[in-house]
């Protein structure tokens, strides 16, 4: 009678051969065997109707398999080939009834709008803060149509990027990577040049997120300083007066009002008390706060597991919702502030078209930068037909946020009597820490930064570790110098150059020459080879992208 009780999986394993099954809470069909029913032999889809006496059958069949898995020859286990799919299992109830279970697959897929807007998720990163800046230094006309240009560009090579595990019919590619067929492509060279260049950027982000964590964490004391001590800065900024204040952090970028500006500006706390000067001592935003910041982030990136600080990815979203939000603000209140004039610049105004505009498209490399891992994303999709529409949608979702925010920046910023050269690469340094809509932003941005930074880092650990010891922790001597070196790069840029557009651009521009303009053509060219498809202007046209590719780096290091 107890044996008739007993489920028909045991969840007893005898022998060291049975070591690997897992436990009974494994989710593994092949270690459950469920009982399997074709979906032909249930009468109905309603869970009360009775079981076909072939599905009975099958179930005595089946219920034999288990009886013998309690033995320790392992050739008496149910073998691999009866096990179904996941779609086509079956519970059977002994009340003679069968239940549907619906396939983990199926359950993790999601709808388009979530794949949409998860691309747009991740995209919207630092880079949404330099793009005004990369604007003004292009000239805003020019700065306008190259960041059309630059989007349409990367769509295509994202676009090449997702098709190329399904371009090789020779192998499964159902579980690869962009970095397996740069190994198909280019052997073990193009493995690790793919592995570099993605450290590149996500080493990058991190340099980046710190030097930007440093900046939100110095506002944030600073406003509650000055709120705490009554002080008020507004006289010692040079800016425009009124509510919606807009101050120029750094006035002697035109070299025609020197004199001036340096006079009125004073220094960014305005105290000349000495206790004000004690707290400028121990609260300085490239001195002490970035050293600060090591006491916090320093332990966390030492975490095993990077699952915790996945749960509070929902406050990038948030943060970029608020942001948009603030820009329209600003843009109702302060107005626009416009003037073309086309080749020439004059005291206030920028010229539409300026020869800085490589440091735009380097900053739109990383902005638009999703190459690495669009394959991933992407597996998600249920509709996989649509992955090319949805993709789309989504790359058009955030050129529109980033116009949007550029365009409305660099419009509204009051010109005069500031002169748009005063737009800096983080725009919110263009607003007073007193401002409290900012203040808001920077505690949103600084504890979404807190955040991400540990899963940066994970990212990081488990391509590094992984690549060179096979595997991801290999000691906690291993991890801790690793990230003492990634820590340390991002202390020395916050301290001696803060500027997140140069940094950005350059990293965007390193990375993207080989993740988005050589790689991927390189592998579509040698694609359509073997196809027999490769013409002319098609190989023309992908040495053109990489062409541009090197003139994007190159460019850098000019300006």
């Amino acid at each position: 009678m107890e044996d008739d009780c007993r489920p028909l999986l045991s969840s007893e394993q005898t022998g060291e051969s049975y070591s690997h099954r897992g436990s009974v809470d494994s989710l593994d069909v092949k270690v459950k065997r469920p009982f399997h029913v074709e979906p032909r032999n249930i009468v109905d889809d309603d869970p009360q109707e009775r079981v076909s006496a072939e599905a009975a059958i099958l179930n005595s069949r089946v219920h034999y398999y288990g009886r013998l898995t309690g033995s320790s020859d392992r050739l008496l286990s149910p073998p691999d080939h009866v096990i179904p799919r996941p779609e086509e299992i079956y519970i059977y109830s002994p009340l003679g009834t069968a239940f549907k279970v619906a396939g983990s697959d199926h359950a993790s897929k999601n709808p388009s709008i979530v794949t949409i807007f998860a691309i747009w998720n991740t995209m919207m990163g630092t880079s949404i803060l330099s793009i005004p800046w990369g604007i003004k230094q292009a000239g805003f006309t020019l700065g306008v149509v190259i960041l059309i240009f630059t989007g349409l560009l990367m769509l295509y090579c994202c676009y090449i990027v997702l098709k190329s595990p399904k371009a090789i019919s020779c192998v499964d590619t159902s579980n690869w990577e962009f970095p397996d067929v740069c190994r198909h492509y280019f052997g073990k060279f193009g493995q690790w040049s793919s592995l570099v260049f993605s450290m590149v950027s996500l080493i990058g982000a991190m340099v980046v997120y710190w030097v930007l964590m440093s900046n939100f964490l110095y506002n944030t004391g600073q406003f509650i300083y000055n709120y705490a001590h009554n002080v008020n800065v507004s006289d010692s900024e040079f800016g425009t007066n009124g509510s919606d204040k807009v101050i120029c952090p750094y006035p002697n970028t035109d070299p025609g009002r020197n004199d001036t500006m340096n006079i009125l500006y004073l220094g960014s706390s305005g105290n000349d008390t000495s206790d004000g000067n004690s707290f400028e001592h121990y609260w300085s935003k490239t001195n002490t706060v970035p050293l600060y910041l090591i006491t916090l982030l320093l332990p966390l990136l030492c975490f095993r597991s990077a699952s915790f600080f996945a749960r509070f990815t929902f406050l990038g979203t948030i943060s970029v919702v608020y942001l948009i939000v603030l820009v329209t603000f600003k843009a109702v209140r302060l107005g626009f502030h416009l003037e073309f004039h086309w080749f020439d610049s004059t005291q206030f105004y920028v010229p539409e078209f300026r020869l800085l505009f490589p440091q735009l498209t380097g900053v739109l490399t990383l902005a638009f930068f999703i190459h690495n891992c669009i394959i991933t994303l992407m597996k998600s999709n249920r509709h996989q037909e649509n992955n090319v529409r949805d993709l789309s949608v989504a790359y058009l979702l955030v050129g529109m946020t980033y116009l949007y925010v550029g365009v409305l920046i660099f419009a509204s910023f009051p010109s005069p009597p500031l002169f748009k050269d005063c737009i800096e690469p983080n725009f919110l340094d263009n607003f007073p820490t007193s401002d409290v809509m900012v203040f808001v932003a920077r505690t949103f941005l600084l504890f979404q930064m807190i955040t991400v930074y540990p899963l940066l880092g994970y990212l990081v650990r488990v391509q590094i570790m992984g690549q060179i010891f096979g595997n991801n922790y290999p000691s906690f001597f291993h991890v801790l110098t690793l990230n003492i070196l990634i820590v340390g790069a991002g202390v020395l840029m916050a301290k001696f150059y803060p500027n997140i557009g140069s940094i950005i651009r350059f990293s965007g521009a390193t990375c993207g020459l080989a993740l988005v303009f050589v790689f991927p053509t390189l592998a579509n060219m040698i694609s359509l080879r073997h196809q027999g498809r490769l013409s002319l202007p098609s190989a023309l046209f992908h040495s053109f992208l990489i062409l541009l590719g090197v003139a994007n780096l190159i460019a850098q290091f000019f300006l």
